[in-house]
């Protein structure tokens, strides 16, 4: 017996991974977070798995699931939305199989930034404008961000900021990322990345908390800032450059980077 964790992506079925699918295909017990995975989804458990939706249980119960399934001798399916490498409440189930001597596997998902990313029809990292991401939210009543990890420490890099969790604050992002990015620094809201349903909001940072209170969005909904949401705004990329030297596509005459 074994508990698959499996992220189940962003929103759209056919966004889950091959692998993912596949365990879901198999596993005659299904544990997933009905609030934000998909119902279509669940179309792939085989005929007569037991299905529990956790959204109104707490750790304990959960893992009495799990107990209930490995004393069976049933396999588990373990869905959590996007990916479960982040904000996927997955490390302390994870710590209470381990404490059990319950095996488990992890099948990762595609994320929402990801999702949200091609929403926009961008790449988030452009040659001299940004060549990192940070994934970051508020504090919220859930959990409150460790001293070091502010809005102002990560502005400070100017690099391209996913932030999640925190569309019910919009105003208070916008604040503290105005004096390092600047008021007119591209933004987007996307909420429900890749659900039937998505919604796109681009705008700048003076002007995304009203366009985001105007669509009267609450929850669900991802933030990203950054230059290079500016798709005009960056040279091209060395990679495919006719004067760059590289292993696989050395210049005529020219030596090669190895």
């Amino acid at each position: 017996m074994t508990v698959h964790f499996i992220g189940a992506g962003p929103g759209a079925p056919d966004l889950i991974t091959v692998r993912g699918r596949a365990l879901i295909e198999r596993c005659p017990v299904c544990l997933y977070a009905g609030s934000i995975v998909p119902s279509d989804i669940l179309a792939w458990c085989p005929p007569g798995a037991r299905r529990i939706d956790t959204a109104p249980l707490d750790l304990d119960a959960i893992v009495a699931e799990f107990v209930r399934a490995h004393e069976a001798g049933e396999d588990v399916a373990r869905l959590h939305s996007g990916d479960l490498s982040v904000w996927s409440a997955m490390g302390e189930q994870l710590r209470r199989l381990d404490a059990l001597g319950i095996p488990y596997t992890i099948t990762p998902g595609v994320p929402s930034f990801a999702a949200a990313a091609a929403a926009l029809g961008r790449e988030l990292t452009v040659p001299e404008v940004a060549q990192s991401v940070v994934l970051t939210r508020t504090t919220g009543r859930a959990s409150a961000m460790p001293e070091t990890e502010t809005l102002t420490a990560f502005a400070a890099t100017r690099a391209t900021l996913a932030i999640h969790l925190s569309i019910h604050v919009v105003e208070r992002v916008a604040e503290e990322l105005i004096p390092a990015y600047g008021a007119d620094c591209p933004a987007a809201v996307v909420w429900r990345a890749s659900w039937p349903d998505e919604r796109v909001i681009r705008g700048t940072l003076g002007t995304l908390a009203g366009l985001v209170r105007a669509e009267g969005l609450e929850r669900t909904a991802l933030i990203l800032v950054g230059r290079a949401l500016d798709a005009g705004s960056f040279r091209d990329s060395a990679l495919y450059s006719t004067d760059y030297d590289r292993r696989f596509r050395p210049r005529a005459g020219g030596p090669s980077d190895g």
